[in-house]
């Protein structure tokens, strides 16, 4: 009897050995909480339709954009426009009117509706095959109605 006490105290000091052993390890740390998922990327908010610049010229190139910008043009030139616009829109209607001298006397008026995605150039032009009368002319950009820009220039 003796000696199944003995084996029953060894093996109750077994077990504590082995309770006391895994109360010493080292606890594992928590698990890391995931990181949050980064929110879905947005396309940048378009900037709004706006002219940037408009230079008159005797010629353009292939990107519509004139070749040699001047304010002083012959009788018989043809005028070039190049009008340069930065933003979107779904739909924008640039005007282009041409007038003479002071009195405003109209030369020429024509629109061209454009769908931009970006940075754009529209051309307009205006030419005479008897020539312009000498003097003063302007040219007023319009965008929907709205004068947005103008050049004066000489015919001499």
């Amino acid at each position: 009897m003796l000696h199944r006490t003995r084996i029953t105290h060894l093996a109750a000091l077994a077990l504590c050995c082995a309770a006391i052993a895994a109360c010493k390890q080292d606890e594992a740390p928590p698990p890391t909480p995931a990181a949050p998922a980064a929110p879905a990327a947005q396309a940048p908010a378009a900037a709004p339709f706006a002219v940037s610049s408009v230079e008159l010229g005797k010629q353009v190139g292939a990107d519509k954009k004139v070749t040699e910008p001047t304010s002083v043009f012959a009788p018989g030139d043809t005028i070039y426009a190049s009008v340069s616009s930065t933003g979107a829109a779904s739909s924008v209607t640039l005007k282009a009117r041409w007038t003479y001298e002071e009195d405003g006397q109209l030369v020429n008026e024509s629109s061209e509706t454009i769908a931009p995605t970006g940075p754009t150039v529209t051309e307009f032009h205006i030419g005479s095959p008897s020539g312009f009368p000498l003097g003063k002319y302007k040219l007023v950009i319009s965008t929907d109605g709205t004068p947005v820009q103008s050049r004066e220039f000489v015919v001499q």
